[in-house]
């Protein structure tokens, strides 16, 4: 592959200030998936449909990946979020799904995505979107 095209995939794929709300904006709509998605199941009723479980799975999935590609300025502006946790999900989810916990899963979906949720809320209200996206971005979020 040319040197020309690389350069231009590494950069659709890079972390930039600029592209840290809509990153956002996707965790706030896959969180909704995934809250719709497991309203009213017990564990139990959750893990016997199918369906509903791996709708549940690619949708956690796709929340830590928003998650995982916010730029690293962002996500150290906002410890008080557990960015590896919500990022190492995703990894199992993707990488070990063979030995994915329903329980934890389930807690996941229940719990640390409303949460999660709530607090994506709150940074993309009380964030000056402007001032944030003109700041350089750092080299480091260039690195990996």
């Amino acid at each position: 592959m040319p040197q020309k095209q690389l350069t231009v995939i590494k950069y659709l794929f890079m972390r930039e200030r600029a592209r840290d709300k809509g990153r956002l904006e996707d965790i706030l709509e896959y969180s909704d998936n995934v809250t719709t998605l497991i309203d009213g199941y017990t564990l139990e009723a959750f893990v016997k449909d199918k369906r509903t479980y791996y709708s549940v799975m690619k949708n956690v999935e796709v929340v830590g990946e928003a998650a995982y590609m916010l730029s690293k300025a962002f996500k150290k502006a906002h410890p008080a979020t557990p960015w590896n946790t919500v990022q190492g999900m995703r990894h199992v989810l993707v990488h070990d799904y063979a030995n994915v916990v329903s329980t934890t899963l389930y807690d996941t979906a229940v719990n640390g995505i409303p949460e999660l949720r709530r607090q994506v809320e709150i940074y993309l209200t009380e964030t000056d979107w402007e001032a944030w996206a003109s700041v350089p971005d750092d080299l480091e979020d260039f690195a990996e």
